[in-house]
Formats: structure tokens, C-alpha cells, sequence
């Protein structure tokens, strides 16, 4: 390689970098608010992140898949039920702590997997653990995190939940998992939504029109296909990078329970049948999600999918849910529904984007007030007063 074709070679892998997502912001139009404390809610952060982002970075989380109905439904579902306030209760302590899995949360909200935050800020996963840690909240890392989970576990303060992208071959999933188990891993959540693949076709329209050349810094998968390739991913050191073997079936649950002591979630449950499933195969948790409407296609917000799930397992199991939560009642009405906590995506990444750990921090703020006064408003300070008799559905009770 010549020196001038090196010179090239550099400059195309810095402008792919992460680090320079901040000076990509810098050449783009402010927005009217900037500052944090202007900030009233989660979405006055989305124009934020927005604008903080490359179009690769922003298209990487902020679309759906086929015509992004999934991911607007999402949202659009929590129309669909409404609060029902009583009045004349003693509202002046409200306790939001529960119970998940023997430990007490301060809060039924945790942050869920994303991958790749070093897309969307510099210190990535690492400034999402801080600001969990100050939030008192649990924080589930991706499998394809950009900073290694022993990394992730010192600034949490304690080790993280796990989301498991299973790798092709059993002999890497065993890897994979012994050292997620070896540092002190709790809940290993398997992510089963995309073992068919997806169609992300927002993302591949926002990536070619991103002026940078990001093949100089992380290959990108076809949107098509049920296998990724991640060797450049921290948590594939020493693994193929292959990920999401479409062969899976209800015996890999089976073989990860008798793999690991830790707790087994599945991850992307999204009926009744396979929410059965799961309990007859002794999971001890699952999470209703399309992977924020980023996965398949059914038009069908996780709020709406929630109550045949919890209906489904009982009180057997806990169930949480995850899809497009950006306000307290959001999370107040999957409570009321029978879920035991919810996780956060989207949300936090807009905080992240805009302003690192603080913005993360901020989203968990309000997010906690507002539930906070939700709860009061209802009539119900403890999470456990909060039950279907808190809600309607379409004006009528569940």
C-alpha cells in the first residue's frame, strides 16, 4: 500500500469511527433547546439524538422493519387502554420497589439490551452502567456491546442481566455462556426473535446515505439474513462471530437451562402458545417484545400482546415486556396489566445520544416521576395495589 492509498485507508476509518459522531453533530443545526434541564420528557430528547447522529447510526435503531408498522404500533397501542383515578386514598409516600428474582429493585423499570452504544456516544455501554448504577436500576447488556461485559460490571457496580445472541455452534454458545456465568451474570436472557432473520429496509435507506465509509470500521450483516457476523464485538473474542443458528428449537432451551445455574429468560415472546411453551420447559422468566418492532412484522403493539402472555403463565412465572415505552403511565399500564417490570430501549439511547451518562440519567428521572405520579393519581402507592382494576381497555374492564 502506497502512502497516499494509506492516508486514505485512515481518514475513511476515522470518519467511521464513533468517536466521531460528536464532531458529526457539531456540523449539523442546533436545536432551539440544547440544554438538559429544558428537557419536560423522553421524546424532547428524540429531535436531540437525531441530530446528534450519522444517518447510519440514527437508521441502526430508530427503524422498524418492512414499513416500520410494527414500530409505530407499539406506541400507538397504549391509546388503546386507559387509567382509571381514584380519589380520597393516602397518596403521600408512593414505594415503587418489587421484587425480581429474590433482590429488590428500587424501580420496576430496568434498561434493556441495545447494541453498539459506542455508536451513539463515546464512553457507550459504560455510560449506560453508570447512570443505572445512579438510578439504582438494572441493566441488561447486549451481546453485541461494544465494551466487554467484565467492563460493563465494574460500572454498574454489580453485574448486569445478559442478552444472549446465540452463536451458530453449540461449542461457542458454551463459551460464551461459561463466561457470562464466570462473571457473575444473574439472568441470561435468550433473544429468539430474530432467529429467522428481519428486513431492516429504513436502516439500509438511511445507511446509503451516510457520507462516511463504515466498511473501514464494522462489516454489516445482510438485512435478509437469520446469521450476523460480529468478530469484531468484544464478546466474540475467541469465536466465530456467527450468530442466531435457525435451527433452534424448544430442545436449545432445554440444553441452556442444563448449561448454566443462571436464571433463563426468552426473550421476544409474542403469544399465548409460546408463553405455555416456556413455562412447560421451565424457563423462569420471559420478556414480551418484538425487538421494538425491529424484528417481525405483525403489526401488533407489546401492550396489546401483554395480557395473553400473563394470562397464559399465571403467577408461575414473571413476565416483562419491552416496546416502545416513553412515558410512567406507559409503564403503569403494563404493570396494571400483570407485568412485573419494564425495560426500556429507544429511550435511554436518546438520552445517551444527546447528553451520555447524564441524558441516560435524565430519562430514568422522569420516567420515575412520572410513574410515581401516576401511581398517586390512581389511587395506588405500592405496586402492589397496581391491578387490571387500575385500567380499561377500550373503556372497558380486562
Amino acid at each position: 500500500m502506497t502512502s497516499e492509498s494509506a492516508r486514505r485507508a485512515f481518514l475513511r476509518f476515522l470518519a467511521a469511527s464513533p468517536l466521531m459522531t460528536r464532531a458529526w453533530a457539531q456540523n449539523r443545526p442546533a436545536d432551539a433547546s440544547t440544554n438538559l434541564k429544558d428537557v419536560l420528557n423522553v421524546m424532547d430528547l428524540e429531535p436531540l439524538a437525531h441530530k446528534a447522529l450519522p444517518p447510519a447510526h440514527w437508521g441502526y435503531f430508530a427503524g422498524g422493519v418492512d414499513d416500520d408498522v410494527t414500530l409505530r404500533t407499539n406506541r400507538e397501542a397504549f391509546q388503546h387502554y386507559q387509567l382509571r383515578a381514584r380519589r380520597l386514598i393516602d397518596v403521600s409516600k408512593a414505594d415503587l420497589k418489587t421484587e425480581v428474582f429474590g433482590a429488590t429493585w428500587d424501580m420496576p423499570i430496568y434498561v434493556s439490551a441495545v447494541g453498539s452504544q459506542k455508536a451513539f456516544h463515546p464512553e457507550g455501554e459504560v455510560a449506560t452502567a453508570r447512570a443505572a448504577r445512579t438510578q439504582k436500576t438494572m441493566q441488561m447488556l447486549s451481546t453485541v456491546t461494544s465494551v466487554p461485559l467484565e467492563e460493563v460490571a465494574r460500572a454498574l457496580g454489580t453485574p448486569p442481566w445478559y442478552q444472549l445472541y446465540m452463536p451458530l455452534t453449540w461449542s461457542d454458545t458454551e463459551r460464551l455462556v461459561k463466561r457470562v456465568e464466570a462473571a457473575g451474570c444473574p439472568v441470561l436472557a435468550w433473544t429468539i426473535d430474530l432467529l429467522a432473520g428481519r428486513n431492516s429496509e429504513t436502516a439500509a435507506r438511511l445507511t446509503r446515505e451516510d457520507t462516511r465509509d463504515c466498511g473501514s470500521c464494522h462489516s454489516s450483516a445482510t438485512s435478509g439474513s437469520p446469521t450476523q457476523n460480529f468478530r469484531g464485538k468484544p464478546m466474540f473474542a475467541g469465536l466465530s462471530g456467527d450468530m442466531n443458528p435457525p435451527e433452534a428449537t424448544w430442545a436449545y432451551v432445554d440444553r441452556l437451562k442444563k448449561l448454566t445455574k443462571m436464571k433463563l429468560v426468552l426473550k421476544g415472546i409474542d403469544t399465548a402458545e409460546d408463553a405455555m411453551l416456556a413455562r412447560e420447559h421451565g424457563v423462569d422468566g420471559v420478556v414480551v417484545s418484538n425487538h421494538g418492532g425491529r424484528a417481525t412484522e405483525t403489526g401488533r403493539g407489546t401492550i396489546d400482546i401483554l395480557p395473553e402472555v400473563v394470562d397464559a403463565v399465571g403467577a408461575q412465572i414473571p413476565v416483562f415486556v419491552d416496546g416502545g415505552f416513553r412515558r410512567g403511565s406507559d409503564v403503569y399500564k403494563a404493570l396494571a396489566i400483570g407485568a412485573r417490570a419494564v425495560g426500556i430501549g429507544r429511550a435511554y439511547i436518546y438520552g445517551l445520544a444527546s447528553f451520555g451518562q447524564e441524558g441516560v440519567e435524565k430519562v430514568l428521572d422522569i420516567l420515575r416521576a412520572e410513574l410515581t405520579l401516576t401511581m398517586r393519581q390512581c389511587g395506588t402507592p405500592t405496586i402492589a395495589q397496581i391491578t387490571r382494576a387500575s385500567i380499561l381497555r377500550n373503556g372497558a374492564r380486562l
